[in-house]
């Protein structure tokens, strides 16, 4: 087994934009500006041939640098760390990403953000999900163990798990949320954020947007008294 070794031992190319060194940095910084990673929250992860690249933990997600990634395998294997001079952890987050990378097939990327909407959401919704239909961008969001993208006439819908104190302590809740729901793309963690995955890192951005969009216009549904779960009735005359 290859030992566990830092940055600064390991020739590891940054030269294309593609790299994960180098997309991760400009992810934190755009999910940063958006109000999705303030402070030290949050943790990206992109998959590269056999190995993870994940953002450290206890860092300002807007000055994260290429050398500060955690390299590992899908089985938690430490390949490649951080200059230890720079004292950096492994994202706390990191179990969870494993356990979506384990148990969906064909993931490139798994994001956990702090977005608003997804917190609020999880406060307006007193069950185990959020749900929304009939809104254009619901056909932004792919299923999970598939090709195929939700509809615009689909419901859809989005497990809601409780949050603990510790990241760790929601493994459990997460994997049996993907359980019982096969085709979702994210999970919502209630009072905390979500986790959100995709086959390439773009493909998640996308779909991270798309769900903090709908979450969004959940919330003003909502506010204005409407039913984000009901199905519109086109009124007379429409152009059907």
């Amino acid at each position: 087994m290859e030992a566990y070794k830092n940055f600064s031992d390991v020739k590891d190319s940054t030269s294309s934009e593609e790299h994960p060194r180098v997309v991760l940095p400009a992810l934190c910084q755009k999910f940063y500006g958006l109000g999705w990673m303030y402070g030290t929250g949050g943790a990206l992860s992109i998959k590269c041939g056999d190995k993870l690249f994940t953002t450290p933990s206890g860092v300002n997600k807007d000055l994260v640098k290429g050398e500060d990634l955690f390299v590992t395998t899908v089985d938690g294997v430490d390949i490649v760390g951080p200059s230890p001079e720079k004292r950096l952890s492994k994202s706390t987050c990191t179990p969870l990403i494993n356990a979506i990378y384990t148990k969906q097939k064909g993931v490139g990327a798994v994001y956990h953000l702090h977005n608003t909407g997804a917190v609020m959401v999880s406060m307006l919704s007193p069950g185990v999900e959020f749900r929304i239909t009939h809104q254009k961008l619901i056909q932004g969001i792919k299923k999970s163990n598939s090709e195929k993208h939700f509809d615009y006439y689909d419901t859809l819908i989005v497990p809601i798990v409780e949050n603990k104190s510790t990241e760790d302590e929601i493994v459990d809740s997460l994997l049996n949320a993907m359980r019982d729901y096969p085709e979702t793309s994210a999970v919502i963690i209630r009072r905390h954020g979500m986790y959100v995955w995709g086959p390439t890192w773009q493909r998640a951005k996308g779909m991270a947007e798309c769900y903090e969009y709908l979450f969004n216009v959940a919330v003003k549904m909502k506010q204005l008294g409407l039913d984000p779960e009901a199905i519109p009735v086109p009124p007379e005359g429409a152009y059907t």
